[in-house]
Formats: structure tokens, C-alpha cells, sequence
């Protein structure tokens, strides 16, 4: 575990998250997903994470695993279709980890969820966050809608991005 990563996470805490991502940038996104699923039958979660703390950060917990036990905590693999996708953001690491649901990970698969990644965190980089998550959430409404068509039923996961 370096210390240098403990350091980061203690010092970047949730003023972090408020800054980067205050309301109006969170009701952006919402807007965002809700758009994005009018066009398929998938479902899309943003969650945004200042730092890790507690046995997370101690246990040295990489920002992938911590993505793959937010998708599991938010049961964002409970979909009928086995179509959901966690874009999960952990500001402290500067790190965006894509998670999907085995109907659509088959589909995309791990180099196409990494180029989108990759492509928010260059605008991340650049300081802006509501666009690189806007341009991701569309760039995986695409995704999706090339595989699942526009839903006949009802919202199943909240659009709504959590920040923890």
C-alpha cells in the first residue's frame, strides 16, 4: 500500500465532489441517463466517489474492485434484460471504471468500455467533468442502443447519480 495513495485519499475528501460536481452539473447528468435511456432498453447508474476511507482505502481496494462492489451494492445487475452499466468515477485515483451487466458486457466487451474511459478522463483532465460524464453516458446510451431497443416497460434503476 503506498503511502502516497493513502495521503491522496485523506487529503481529497468529499470538498472534492462538491466542487466538481454541485448540483446543477448532477441535475445535468440525470437528464443526461433519462435521455440516453429513451433510446434503449438498458439502464445506466453514474456514481461519483471523492476518496475512498475505512478498510477500502487501508486494504489498498483499486478502483476497479470498488466499482464492481458499488455495481453489486446498488444491484445494478438486477435487470431484466441483463443490461446495466456503472460509470464509476473515483476522483482521488482520477480513475473511471465502466461495469456492465453480462447482456451487454458480451457485446461491447472490455476494449470498447476502456475507450470510453479513457475518453472522460482526457476531459477530466482538462477540469471538465459534466462533459467527459455527459459524453460517456451517450457514448454507452450508443452502446446499448445497438443491442437493446428503446424500452416497453417501466424505469427499472433510478437516473438519478449517487455521490458517495
Amino acid at each position: 500500500m503506498g503511502i502516497k495513495r493513502i495521503g491522496k485519499h485523506l487529503l481529497e475528501h468529499r470538498w472534492r465532489v462538491r466542487r466538481d460536481f454541485p448540483p446543477r452539473v448532477l441535475d445535468a447528468i440525470e437528464r443526461a441517463i433519462k435521455a440516453g435511456e429513451a433510446t434503449h432498453s438498458g439502464q445506466i447508474r453514474f456514481v461519483v466517489e471523492g476518496a475512498l476511507d475505512g478498510v477500502p482505502l487501508f486494504r489498498n481496494q483499486p478502483a476497479r474492485e470498488r466499482a464492481l462492489d458499488v455495481f453489486s451494492h446498488l444491484r445494478i445487475w438486477d435487470t431484466d434484460h441483463n443490461n446495466g452499466v456503472l460509470i464509476y468515477l473515483l476522483l482521488a485515483d482520477r480513475d473511471v471504471e465502466i461495469v456492465a451487466d453480462r447482456g451487454i458486457d458480451a457485446k461491447v466487451g472490455y476494449a470498447g468500455w476502456e475507450a470510453i474511459c479513457r475518453t472522460m478522463e482526457t476531459d477530466f483532465r482538462a477540469g471538465h467533468f459534466e462533459q467527459g460524464v455527459i459524453k460517456g453516458i451517450e457514448a454507452v446510451s450508443r452502446e446499448l442502443a445497438k443491442h437493446f431497443p428503446p424500452p416497453a416497460g417501466p424505469n427499472e434503476l433510478p437516473d438519478k447519480p449517487v455521490v458517495i
